[in-house]
């Protein structure tokens, strides 16, 4: 099942075969081979995400999980911990003055969008539409 983005790829490239091509023969053989530069160009980028995955170095095979974790640390600061400690701080000591403020705007998009993808993975599994590309 294609991905809501490749269907946009998948129909913006067919818009332009439409443009350049008349005959029906035509416009399926150039939609077959961008298909199949598709394909490559994603079978490419699987490939490399694999081998960061499986890479022995923290540097290459951590950062995503690094960067995962410093968005949910920003989270769990801006919208449990700050909010806790600052009412704790005015409660129980008074405290009148300003806490750290974590402008959480950059983190929370890329959480989101990890989230979103984890969703549609969830999403996928449940479908059974999912597939395991590694034991191929």
């Amino acid at each position: 099942m294609a991905t809501p983005i490749l269907g946009d790829i998948i129909k913006t490239v067919g818009t332009i075969i439409d443009d350049l091509y008349t005959s029906g023969e035509e416009k399926s053989a150039a939609t077959l081979e961008r298909l199949k530069l598709l394909q490559a160009q994603l079978m490419g980028q699987q490939a490399i995400n694999t081998a960061e995955a499986g890479h022995g170095s923290v540097f290459v095979a951590g950062w995503r999980p690094f960067v995962g974790w410093v968005c949910a640390i920003a989270l769990a600061y801006a919208a449990i911990l700050e909010p806790l400690l600052r009412f704790t701080a005015r409660v129980a000591f008074g405290y009148a003055g300003e806490f750290p403020v974590i402008d959480t705007t950059l983190t929370m998009q890329i959480l989101l969008g990890m989230l979103g993808l984890g969703a549609f993975r969830s999403w996928e599994k449940k479908a059974e539409v999912a597939r395991n590309t590694l034991t191929k």
